[in-house]
């Protein structure tokens, strides 16, 4: 026939660039050993080698041409990858998101739990039931926050993994880890506020904390310039952080920065921080116009202070700076503010997390439910009649 010839009938049998070929090769120590070759999705050839048995070969190239069809073809090269190598670049992609104190956090948790046990691990090696394994028996010794610090690091990094197609699923994600604790919270009463502050040597201080609920780090960063003296509002948008010794001030989180109100018998004490200072001025600050702390454990001017309220008041009850911040949600409470309202004077991310705090402290109202119901039902049938 013209136009045909053995040769184009040789080109037309060959298969296509796309399928698999398996072929047999020999080695010295395990003899006849079989290898695959494919193409990857990136257009690239694969080989896999090291199969004993013909079949086994065959399965492994099904296998590859099924995960390439699904989208879920993962390079046996790239699921090599280190934990340690990978580990790196994540905490360097997540220290340009989170403040100094946050990621102090983090890298702590990676040195010490994670990169030990699991840096020399291949990502493709790491399995589900070994990490929750690891996650137990860290549960053991170290606290709740330690723990799921620990594990949502490893979860992290192996998201990385899975958008690379380094690995398929994530052996750390979605794993549960013991109960935190319900803490042992201080709540301070209007009068006992008043005596720890009297004790103190910035009482101003104290009652500011014990009525706002702020964190020692936005307090101790606020400036004259955030504070609306006509409104009685703080404006929050800094914090400072206290890690290893070294202050570190940034901005705070998006769901932190919020209009603190404070009441009017704040208002000496608001004055008073204020007075004879420029706008960039700190309303509280420490000795030579560094950021004040709250001093030692023990020894520290905060502590010195609640050891002489204990020592005068035997049920007065031993306090952090952070317990004046409990103390503000519980006044608050008790004064009848509701759940959205401490959420916002909190700067929590949401309402759920100040109910998981402080759900104890909020009113019962079944009992005003079926008040409501009995009266409103007594009302209409009188109307019947």
């Amino acid at each position: 026939m013209p136009g045909f010839s053995p040769k184009s009938m040789r080109a037309r049998r060959k298969k296509p660039a796309d399928v698999g070929t398996i072929r047999a090769y020999a080695t010295k120590n395990k003899g006849r050993l079989y290898e695959v070759w494919y193409r990857k999705p990136d257009g690239s050839r694969g080989h896999d080698r090291g199969f004993k048995l013909k079949r086994d070969a065959e399965a492994h190239l099904a296998s590859v041409e099924v995960a390439k069809l699904r989208g879920g073809y993962i390079d046996r090269a790239d699921a090599k990858a280190t934990v340690a190598e990978l580990g790196a670049e994540w905490l360097a992609r997540h220290k340009a998101k989170v403040t100094v104190s946050s990621h102090h956090s983090v890298d702590s948790a990676w040195r010490v739990h994670v990169l030990p046990r699991w840096g020399h691990y291949a990502v493709g090696a790491v399995t589900r039931r070994e990490v929750e394994a690891w996650l137990t028996d860290l549960g053991r010794t170290r606290s709740h926050t330690t723990v799921a610090r620990a594990r949502d690091l490893v979860a992290g990094i192996f998201d990385d993994a899975i958008e690379d197609n380094r690995v398929l699923k994530n052996p750390a994600r979605g794993l549960t880890i013991k109960r935190k604790p319900i803490p042992d919270e201080v709540f301070l009463d209007h009068a006992q506020v008043e005596e720890l502050a009297l004790a103190s040597r910035y009482p101003d201080l104290i009652r500011f904390l014990a009525y706002t609920g702020l964190r020692w780090g936005e307090a101790t960063a606020l400036r004259v310039r955030n504070v609306d003296r006509q409104r009685r509002r703080a404006h929050i948008r800094e914090a400072v952080a206290d890690v290893n010794g070294t202050h570190h001030l940034g901005s705070v989180k998006s769901h932190e920065r919020r209009l603190v109100a404070y009441p009017d018998f704040l208002d000496g004490a608001i004055e008073r921080a204020c007075r004879g200072k420029s706008p960039d001025s700190r309303l509280w600050e420490g000795p030579n116009g560094s950021y004040l702390r709250p001093g030692n454990t023990y020894s520290g001017w905060f502590a010195g202070a609640v050891r002489r309220c204990m020592d005068a008041d035997p049920t007065f009850r031993r306090v952090t700076p952070h317990d004046l911040r409990h103390t503000a949600a519980s006044l608050a409470i008790s004064a009848g503010a509701n759940v959205k309202v401490v959420q916002r004077m909190l700067g929590h991310k949401s309402a759920k997390v100040t109910l998981d705090t402080y759900a104890a402290l909020f009113p019962d109202d079944l009992d005003n439910v079926t008040a409501a119901l009995t009266h409103r039902r007594a009302e209409r049938l009188s109307r019947a009649d």
